[in-house]
């Protein structure tokens, strides 16, 4: 029998300027002053980024405050149910840049946003373009388009350099540079860079992974959504998607996140439920030897790491 989804999980980010960012965290925080609601949002002068996670009603209320502000007025939310609330705390921070970029762009002149149809449309012309994956290495381990290559950048920053090795293999004024990430955010600046850098034909997935498995499901989809909560990954729609991660140890497939239990560790690692097993919930045999293991057979392996409590 499924849980009840009695909860909503919201996302969107506003890039428009913001006069006085601390002023709007306080304002944020006392909006949520008596609620029950979790989230993760950031404010800097270049805008806001925001996931939350509230009863239906709360976050409703939250929607509807937000559009009913100046500036704010046409802000798109993604909305997921779920039966828990799936952060860990309320977070609302000043944060100096929304996405550590490190590098100035216009954002005035940033890649054509696709709406989900276009998007798969575009994929199955499939003329001569090159499709950019722009997360981390453990979101594209777990989940990604079919074909997508993903930069070798271990930082944000490290797209900068990316981009001007781009322009030697490909023909920036004709070569169709597709990007996508899980929300959209992240592409707003790595398009506006790629056009900065010359590139003419620069595309943009509107409103990211979470947007295109809600209007196409998993058409030209692998694997599974990692999302930046509890939840660590999600199916991007109803149907089930091709396995592509594979156990750290063993090498089955395998689509479950852990954090190491060796708490001094807590490296992110894919692992099945026996080699969860037989290393203790650990990623390396030298971890199970730590004084400080977390009881990992207490906890969903679907969660992330909560730091050991003291007794």
């Amino acid at each position: 029998m499924s849980e009840k989804k009695s909860h909503l999980i919201v996302a969107y980010y506003h890039l428009s300027t913001i006069e006085d960012p601390r002023q709007e965290v306080k304002l944020q925080k006392k909006f949520f002053a008596d609620s029950s609601a979790t989230s993760r949002i950031y404010v800097s002068e270049g805008g806001i980024n925001c996931q939350m996670s509230a009863i239906e009603s709360e976050a409703i209320a939250y929607m509807e405050w937000m559009r009913q502000r100046p500036n704010f007025e046409k802000l798109q939310f993604k909305v997921d149910a779920y039966h828990e609330n799936v952060f860990p705390r309320l977070a609302i921070k000043y944060r100096r840049q929304l996405v550590a970029f490190d590098a100035h762009v216009d954002l005035t002149v940033r890649g054509e946003h696709l709406a989900p149809d276009k998007w798969k449309e575009m994929l199955e012309k499939n003329e001569g373009h090159l499709l950019l994956d722009i997360r981390n290495d453990y979101e594209w381990e777990v989940g990604r388009f079919d074909g997508a290559e993903r930069p070798p950048c271990q930082t944000s920053r490290g797209f900068i350099q990316f981009a001007e090795d781009l322009k030697k293999r490909v023909d920036p004024k004709k070569t169709p540079v597709m990007m996508y990430c899980t929300g959209g955010i992240r592409c707003e600046l790595f398009s506006a860079l790629l056009k900065k850098d010359g590139f003419e034909k620069v595309y943009q997935l509107d409103g990211g992974i979470i947007n295109y498995g809600q209007q196409q499901g998993n058409d030209h989809w692998l694997g599974k959504l990692y999302v930046f909560d509890d939840r660590m990954t999600v199916p991007i729609g109803d149907e089930q998607a091709p396995v592509v991660g594979t156990c750290h140890h063993c090498g089955v497939p395998n689509e479950n996140y852990l954090n190491c239990a060796n708490t001094d560790c807590n490296e992110l690692f894919l692992c099945c439920q026996e080699c969860t097993d037989k290393f203790v919930g650990c990623c390396q045999t030298i971890c199970t030897q730590s004084k400080r293991l977390r009881p990992y057979q207490q906890q969903s392996p679907h969660k992330p790491f909560r730091k050991l409590q003291r007794p």
